[in-house]
């Protein structure tokens, strides 16, 4: 079907629907890709928007919502006033660190689940993941200055609260079009990280933490597999440390439970169901899902992520896919299938931003999915951002007539 046609149908059958939920991810979605997460700049119609969708909205993001890097102080300076946002419910609600920082749109934040010890030690991480980075710059970068070492680390190093993470954005441009030089930084940051982690089971907290790359291809033996740059594919450009549990297709249930909590007077799931007591497992997830939720009260879903890849392997027999939103995408698609829902899967291309990825305007969907792929993208928007920030203008429009 032709996309503009697809577009078109997606609003029209969508906004007449009583029981509807939209999940979305954040950065590439409605917030350009940027080498620099502090510079990063959010439409203030798009606040707008979402606000108005009220309880039938949330975000799952990798992110985090406070914090200086984080998406409330965005949304705070598109307002330009922090006592408007709070007093209208201008945030953006929704599970961030992958699903640990769960959020309302006054801006209340809880972490059900997290622990007094992995706080403390997350803390202490960003410090640690420093003085690593630092050494390993000066050999990558032999001719760098003290200096603009220390300050491309400070650069790097996103100190969030609940997933610290090293993004690589800006020593990719020092390495320019020296492709081995940028496979080189990626192997650095996974030691990197690799030593984080070791350091966390010296302290005491082992199986409380893991790493999350992104994007990635998939994983393997339990671990993510790094996506290695390619040219006009960056590959992965950060890694974060990510408390375990916190998985977005594990998030996406926590906030299909709230929903139906403040929908229905009850949890389904309980209320205090986190992502640190439910099932790892789609399958499981799945399971759950059907036991305890009643296939009238269940939602449509439409999801909205950018990250998603599939590539051959090295010897060219299999698939690998991965991306930090294939999973939740795919458990929307499933549970479509399952509760007998027109949910919806909407991939937006985020090439258009700094960040080198695959573009769907060049070369269609090579690398973001494939012709076996279970996960099917119901809607593509190549244009970006702003494309998907028009159509949810649209569709609010919409969905205001119909209702």
């Amino acid at each position: 079907m032709d996309n503009a046609i697809n577009y078109r149908k997606t609003i029209n059958e969508l906004s007449s629907i009583d029981n509807l939920l939209i999940i979305q991810d954040i950065d590439g979605v409605c917030l350009p890709l940027v080498n620099d997460p502090l510079t990063r700049k959010i439409d203030k119609s798009y606040v707008m928007t979402a606000s108005q969708l009220k309880d039938e909205f949330m975000v799952l993001t990798c992110g985090e919502h406070e914090g200086k890097r984080g998406v409330n102080r965005i949304i705070e300076r598109a307002v330009s006033s922090k006592e408007e946002v709070k007093k209208k419910g201008l945030y953006l609600p929704g599970l961030a660190a992958c699903g640990i920082e769960y959020q309302d749109r006054y801006g209340n934040i809880s972490c059900p689940g997290l622990t007094d010890a992995e706080k403390d030690f997350l803390l202490k991480v960003p410090v640690k993941m420093k003085s690593l980075l630092i050494e390993r710059i000066s050999i990558l970068f032999p001719n760098i200055s003290s200096e603009n070492i220390a300050k491309e680390a400070d650069q790097a190093i996103c100190d969030t609260r609940y997933s610290p993470t090293i993004n690589l954005n800006s020593l990719f441009l020092r390495a320019r079009n020296n492709l081995e030089l940028k496979r080189d930084l990626q192997k650095m940051l996974e030691e990197i990280m690799n030593e984080v982690i070791d350091y966390s089971n010296s302290c005491g907290l082992k199986n409380s933490f893991y790493l999350h790359k992104s994007p990635n291809l998939g994983k393997k033996n339990g671990i993510e597999v790094i996506k290695y740059a390619q040219k006009n594919d960056i590959g992965t450009t950060d890694i974060q440390m990510i408390i375990n549990g916190c998985l977005k297709e594990i998030g996406l249930i926590v906030l299909i439970n709230k929903y139906l909590g403040k929908k229905t007077g009850s949890y389904p799931l309980g209320e205090d169901f986190n992502v640190k007591v439910a099932p790892r497992e789609i399958k499981e997830l799945i399971l759950l899902c059907k036991e305890k939720i009643n296939q009238n009260d269940m939602p449509t879903i439409i999801g909205v992520g950018d990250t998603v890849t599939s590539v051959r392997d090295s010897s060219n027999t299999h698939w690998m896919r991965g991306g930090s939103d294939r999973n939740f995408l795919t458990l929307i698609q499933f549970l479509g299938l399952e509760f007998r829902k027109n949910n919806t899967v909407i991939f937006v291309d985020s090439s258009d931003g700094e960040v080198n990825r695959p573009s769907t305007k060049l070369s269609g969907l090579k690398g973001i999915t494939d012709k076996e792929d279970p996960l099917n993208l119901n809607l593509v928007l190549s244009n970006g951002h702003k494309e998907y920030i028009a159509f949810l203008k649209e569709f609010m429009e919409s969905r205001s007539k119909h209702s």
